[in-house]
Parts: structure tokens; C-alpha cells; sequence
């Protein structure tokens, strides 16, 4: 697992340009403990490894 800083923004910006699918958002959040998808001023990121099966934005149940 990796970590980024950003600046402001949201996971969905941040799916899409580290893990090419915006919809892994949720992933991203979920290794960070978030549960909303904007962010404020600056954050540092744990992203998880790139999974082209993952996707669809909706958390587990």
C-alpha cells in the first residue's frame, strides 16, 4: 500500500487518477477509516493496490 498527499478534492478525482477507475473510491476510503468522499485542505492517503476487478463505488453491507 502506498500513501499520496493531497490538496482538498475528493476520492473520486483520486480513484480515477491513481487506480484508473473512479468508481474505487470506496476502497480508498474505506483504508483510510472515511466515509465521505470530499476532502478537505491537505490529507494524506493510503491507497490500496490497483484491482480491475474492484470497483462499483458501493460499500459492502
Amino acid at each position: 500500500m502506498r500513501t499520496i498527499t493531497v490538496t482538498g478534492g475528493n476520492l473520486f478525482q483520486v480513484a480515477a487518477q491513481q487506480l484508473g477507475d473512479a468508481t474505487q473510491w470506496i476502497r480508498i476510503a474505506q483504508a483510510n477509516g472515511l466515509s465521505d468522499p470530499m476532502l478537505a485542505g491537505l490529507v494524506s492517503l493510503r491507497l490500496p493496490a490497483t484491482d480491475p476487478s474492484a470497483g462499483g463505488g458501493i460499500a459492502a453491507q
